[in-house]
């Protein structure tokens, strides 16, 4: 046990993770190298919906320019 080798990750203070690595792996079962660890296949947690999608922002600005030449059509 005391030759095994050790986790690569690093703590919240900065020094080593001093337990030992999962069999075949980098990293101890607590830091990723557990079966089934990690983030899930494609990423779902990065999907955009609602108010900052792409066709949201593009809605908003061009609500944004129609604001700004309905202000400058009152005007004149």
């Amino acid at each position: 046990m005391r030759g095994s080798q050790r986790c690569g990750a690093r703590t919240r203070v900065g020094g080593s993770c001093l337990a030992p690595a999962v069999s075949g792996k980098q990293r101890c079962r607590m830091h990723g190298g557990a079966a089934g660890s990690g983030a899930p296949v494609g990423n779902q947690n990065a999907l955009k919906s609602g108010l900052h999608t792409r066709d949201a922002r593009e809605m908003k600005q061009h609500v944004r320019m129609l604001i700004e030449m309905s202000k400058d059509s009152l005007e004149e």
